[in-house]
């Protein structure tokens, strides 16, 4: 089982369940929902019976299968959810297959359990290349059967804005999309396809798409990312920008100069923005901001925004670029929704002290947050940046560098044993990241996720990948099979998986954890890959 649960012990009776199976008690419809291949209806008695204990947290929940059938305990509906789906993994992995009128033999076992983190995420850059719909609702299922529970969608960045928008509709029309994407090796001649690339979410995608994540107990969080990575934005509307000039949506890799000016109008239009997204998506209680990568050359040269500057007593560009992060903060707070950015953010400082940090930059940067009384999201590059390859080795599809295992994944520790408890109570939790520059379809997707995201998820949950971890992996490999996925295999790649090829040692990710960690100790590092 994937994420182990606390304690797991088998009992001698068995039972089965057929299609068609009942669910009784008081938490019906999160059971249904999680067992939903076995087409389950609701009754007065059944053969899963769920009942619901207060004195158990909202996601916990104990399961008992035997010979009187299934009961199960829950703090609440998420606890009920994960209970069913810890009940979906005692079943063959057939079962995991569309079959009507199928029985599977459940053996008889107690489980209690609750997790680790709040925060078990995945992040899906959506702003390089597009996912439709479909892929985001599959997504959150898989997310689902592993009890991952935050899915970060980084919506906008310089090669496309992925939202539509009708206070700013040039924003869908004509930023959502590019006539061309980078193709080169990383540092090398720049080549294109020549092939257009884009779409966007509707609010009525975002609003299914929020409904049908609560229903599986996924939070969805909407990243913003601003005031930099704005050629996407700037192309659509230049006024919001420093110089005026036009902009187009970006067709290569790596950060651009553009940039949003942070005088009032941005503020306003920003916070349209805000209201359209949390509007469309129900209940929002995070948004991510971004704040990183920022390249504030044009702030300092103009003469109107060092006169702004100057106005609000700050003393340089840095401090402006916090103080406009904070005023956006201020914003969500005001309707109800935590920021959450990128470290550079708090190396700016000025954060409002409930604001989320992800320290993608290393767990160095990530202790010093959560010390300054920050809550922190684990997300550095090494080992949860999945878009680095899995080996160091040609065979893998084109990768920005190598190599991220499964291993290491697994021996992640979120809230670090030489921390100080005050500052492991600060870690909310764990979150890996998928930007897609050479993931250019959903089958890669699936490459670069899985199995890695197994490793995650039990991270996540427990805290640690527990024992015996390698050989539930292999066994739950199966349950992937049955739905489709298309994970790496152990062995490597097939050989329709390969793709372009990978060119290994140009990026090698212990080198870029060293260089990149030094950076977070300067309040100026905002460009480490210009």
């Amino acid at each position: 089982m994937i994420p182990r649960p606390q304690l797991f012990s088998d009992l001698s009776a068995s039972s089965v369940l057929t299609s068609g199976v009942t669910v009784s008690g008081d938490l019906v419809d999160p059971v249904r929902t999680a067992l939903a291949g076995l087409d389950p209806l609701p009754g007065d008695s059944g053969e899963i019976d769920v009942r619901r204990d207060p004195a158990l947290g909202e996601e916990a929940y104990r399961l008992t299968t035997g010979s009187r059938g299934v009961e199960i305990v829950a703090g609440g509906p998420a606890g009920a959810f994960y209970a069913a789906q810890s009940l979906r993994q005692l079943l063959p992995p057939a079962s995991f297959r569309f079959s009507a009128g199928a029985s599977w033999p459940i053996p008889g076992v107690r489980i209690e359990d609750a997790p680790r983190f709040a925060w078990r995420g995945l992040h899906l850059d959506v702003a390089r290349h597009f996912f439709p719909k479909r892929e985001i609702l599959r997504l959150i299922d898989l997310m689902a059967l592993h009890k991952l529970n935050r899915l970060h969608l980084h919506l906008v960045d310089d090669q496309g804005w992925r939202v539509e928008s009708p206070a700013y509709p040039l924003l869908h029309e004509v930023s959502s999309h590019r006539p061309r994407t980078a193709t080169n090796f990383h540092r090398e001649p720049e080549s294109y396809d020549d092939l257009p690339h884009g779409g966007y979410y509707t609010l009525d995608d975002l609003a299914e798409m929020g409904a049908y994540a609560r229903s599986r107990h996924v939070t969805i969080v909407p990243e913003i990312d601003v005031p930099g990575h704005a050629s996407a934005i700037l192309a659509a509307y230049p006024a919001f920008g420093v110089t005026g000039e036009p902009y187009d949506v970006l067709d290569r890799w790596g950060i651009s100069p553009a940039i949003l000016s942070p005088l009032p109008p941005t503020v306003e239009f920003l916070t349209t923005i805000f209201d359209e997204i949390i509007g469309a998506l129900g209940e929002t209680p995070f948004v991510h901001i971004g704040g990183d990568e920022v390249v504030l050359d044009h702030w300092a040269e103009s003469a109107e925004i060092g006169a702004y500057r100057d106005s609000l007593g700050l003393e340089s560009v840095n401090d402006l670029q916090a103080w406009f992060l904070r005023r956006l903060a201020d914003a969500l707070a005001e309707r109800g929704a935590r920021a959450v950015v990128w470290d550079e953010a708090f190396v700016s400082g000025r954060l409002r002290q409930d604001t989320v940090v992800m320290p993608w930059r290393g767990m160095g940067v990530g202790r010093r947050a959560a010390a300054a009384g920050h809550d922190v999201v684990a997300t550095p590059v090494f080992p949860l940046y999945f878009d680095y390859a899995e080996s160091s080795s040609p065979d893998e599809p084109m990768a920005i560098g190598d190599a991220t295992t499964v291993e290491d994944v697994a021996a992640f520790e979120p809230a670090p044993e030489d921390w100080t408890e005050e500052e492991r109570a600060r870690v909310l939790g764990v979150q890996a990241q998928l930007w897609t520059e050479r993931v250019p379809d959903a089958r890669t997707v699936d490459y670069r996720l899985w199995p890695r995201a197994c490793a995650l998820a039990e991270v996540a949950w427990s805290g640690t990948a527990s024992p015996g971890f390698d050989g539930r992996l292999t066994e739950h490999l199966a349950r992937l099979d049955a739905l489709g996925v298309e994970y790496r295999p152990a062995a490597g790649p097939h050989p329709w998986q390969r793709r372009r090829p990978h060119r290994p040692g140009r990026v090698p990710v212990t080198e870029v954890m060293a260089r990149i960690d030094a950076m977070t100790y300067d309040a100026e590092s905002t460009r480490p890959s210009l």
